[in-house]
């Protein structure tokens, strides 16, 4: 197995809402992805003390976190803007490779978006993503 340059995973949004054209959000160092699976406990008396979990049940989610230097950009205001509007845009995660390359793509909704700068140093930013409906997987 081979491995893979985490300068690879990018985070992408959607240049024009519907258009189908993604653009990487500039300045990313970090990228990272969660797929959250809730789980249904249906563990009763006859189950011995052992667990037993529902499968298929709860509700299933994705989360994505970025960091990096602020690069000001047209995708990062793409993304500001929905932050302050409170508004979904889809995106990207990219995950480059040669046999286990993965694009996780749909809306998500932004939780958070932090920027902070230091006096001696550059500005960043810290953004964390939640899906927002069915998120697709090429």
């Amino acid at each position: 197995m081979t491995a893979q340059l985490g300068r690879s995973v990018l985070l992408k949004v959607e240049t024009s809402p519907g258009g189908g054209t993604f653009a990487t959000v500039g300045g990313q160092r970090s990228t990272g992805l969660t797929i959250n699976n809730e789980i249904v406990d249906v563990t009763n008396k006859d189950d011995a003390g052992v667990r037993t979990l529902l499968a298929g049940a709860g509700v299933n989610s994705m989360s994505t976190t970025i960091s990096g230097v602020f690069e000001d950009d047209s995708n990062m205001q793409l993304v500001r803007d929905s932050a302050q509007a409170n508004t979904h845009l889809n995106y990207q995660i990219v995950f480059p490779g040669s046999s286990n390359a993965q694009t996780f793509e749909g809306a998500f909704a932004i939780a958070s978006l932090e920027e902070s700068g230091e006096y001696n140093g550059e500005v960043t930013y810290s953004i964390t993503l939640e899906s927002a409906g069915t998120i697709t997987v090429s």
